[in-house]
């Protein structure tokens, strides 16, 4: 078999494997977004399609573990390749836990339906955190399909904007709670969920440095973000 008939095979491994990628990431980040939706609607039917799916996105990190696994095994890739290998194992990684965080919010939910929650909470303000760490998951899938090291900086960049929100969130439920202890139980559930959330945006930002790794070969994991610019330019 020719050298260039072998590269074309690894291509396609690649190319297959780079779409159970995203088939994974569409697949967390709709969960994600279910799950919000059944906090800021109480479905509870919602939150349980939520919790279900989840032993999917866990099966499917198992399978593509196992299947980069034998690749690497039988192509032994240098380089880029090798790059981008290791970044995928650890992007699935990182989208099997952004799969937990819509299914431990899904849980609050049910929790909240069980116990009830008060309608002047600020669940307008958890809906548009959550829209941050949506947008930021998509972007970076959308990095990783591209291969777009620019597009992975906006998305780390955006990552302070997240935590913000959290920041403001978590003062404004516990001035709820000193006003009004009624609301203390129901606070603390929504402080779960909005942590959850802030952890979608840690796992978008952690693939997006994936990104950065599998492109310009520079791990900038803990690395300042006047770092990373200079990486990326």
């Amino acid at each position: 078999m020719s050298d260039k008939h072998l590269s074309s095979q690894f291509d396609a491994e690649l190319s297959t494997i780079s779409a159970r990628v995203l088939e994974m990431g569409g697949l967390a980040e709709a969960q994600v977004a279910q799950a919000v939706y059944a906090l800021t609607h109480f479905s509870h039917a919602t939150a349980e399609q939520v919790i279900r799916q989840e032993h999917r996105v866990n099966q499917m990190e198992i399978d593509m573990d196992r299947d980069l696994s034998t690749v690497i095994a039988r192509r032994q890739p240098t380089a880029r390749d090798l790059r981008l290998l290791i970044a995928t194992s650890k992007t699935i990684g990182n989208l099997e836990r952004v799969g937990d965080e819509a299914a431990r919010i899904a849980r609050t939910v049910q929790r909240v339906m069980t116990f009830g929650m008060s309608g002047r909470l600020p669940l307008a303000d958890v809906s548009f955190e959550a829209g941050l760490a949506i947008t930021s998951l998509r972007r970076a899938l959308d990095a990783f399909a591209r291969l777009d090291a620019s597009q992975a900086l906006q998305v780390i960049k955006q990552d302070s904007e997240i935590d913000a929100e959290f920041d403001g969130l978590l003062r404004k439920l516990i001035t709820y709670m000193m006003e009004d202890p009624r609301t203390i139980s129901a606070c603390i559930d929504l402080v779960f969920v909005v942590k959850a959330l802030e952890r979608v945006g840690d796992h978008a930002k952690n693939i997006a440095e994936q990104v950065i790794y599998i492109v310009k070969g520079a791990d900038v994991r803990h690395t300042p973000l006047d770092d990373v610019e200079n990486v990326v330019q």
